[in-house]
This record gives C-alpha cells, structure tokens and sequence, in this order.
C-alpha cells in the first residue's frame, strides 16, 4: 500500500450537493453544500482520497440519462479543480430496485469494495459519509466505517470525527 491508501467515501445527493427532496440532474438545480470545499481541502490535506459514491436510480426510471450524470460530474471535477481540489473517483448505480436488482446500488457494497480495490486502500482507515442508512450498510458491508448525517450538514462539523 502506499501512502494514501485511506479515503473518505461521500454519498453525492444531500453530502456535496442540495438535497432538493427529487432526483438531482439538471446542473441548475446543483448546488455545492456549505463547507464542502472546506471540508474535501481538510481531508486532502490529511492524506485521504476522496471518492463519491452515489445511487442514481432515475436513470432506471427514465427520467435522466448516463448523459446527465456525467455532465453533472464533469462540472463537480471542473468546480474542485478550481478549488484546488482532486476528486479520485465517482462511482454510480444507475439501477432501481423497480426495475431489477442490483448489487452495485447502495446499500449493497460493490461500488466501495470495486475503490477498495482499485486504489488499494485500508478499509479501516477509510470512512463513508452519508445521510440515509443504506450508505452506512454500505460501508459496513465493505468494512468502512460509516458516519450518519442528517442531510445538507455541513461538512465542516465532521472533519474532526473522521
């Protein structure tokens, strides 16, 4: 392993960006939480990879496409990278549980278990945080610790509880 090999997993929808009570995936209905800039510096700082792990169950519905997802996380790498912030990865299930089972959606644990892996990291030393218990399932499920938080908290509240 090498030296960064810990890393803070972040639920998407509610942890970075406003939880609007619907689906997320129009960029003008994308707004960055407070203190997640702050936050992701923090951790950086400290040696953690940051990787988001996140449902997107409307794709299955058919009410946005792989498409929008993917401009949505263009423009969150665009908006770090000019925050001076390096997001590893963004890993997303785009399956529902209406329409078919998966074992990638939260909060089964294949999307943390397939970072683990990649990027060699402790699981130990690696947190998820996210504000629905399937994500802290998840975690559990990869033997990542998981922090519950209520949705839009800021960020900056956590960076001592990781």
């Amino acid at each position: 392993m090498d030296a960064m090999n810990k890393a803070i997993f972040l639920d998407r929808d509610g942890i970075i960006n406003k939880e609007i009570g619907d689906y997320v995936y129009k960029l003008e209905e994308f707004e960055i939480n407070e203190g997640v800039v702050e936050a992701l510096k923090y951790w950086r700082s400290k040696g953690y990879k940051l990787i988001i792990i996140t449902n997107q169950g409307g794709i299955a519905k058919g009410m946005y496409s792989h498409e929008d997802v993917h401009l949505l996380h263009q423009y969150l790498h665009t908006f770090l990278n000019q925050e001076g912030i390096h997001l590893d990865a963004i890993y997303y299930s785009p399956h529902h549980p209406d329409f078919g089972n998966s074992l990638s959606r939260k909060p089964g644990s294949l999307m943390i278990e397939k970072a683990l892996a990649r990027f060699d990291l402790d699981p130990k030393q690696s947190v998820m945080i996210g504000d629905r218990p399937r994500d802290i399932e998840a975690a559990e499920g990869a033997g990542v610790r998981g922090i519950l938080v209520d949705a839009n908290t800021d960020l900056r509240s956590l960076v001592e509880r990781v």
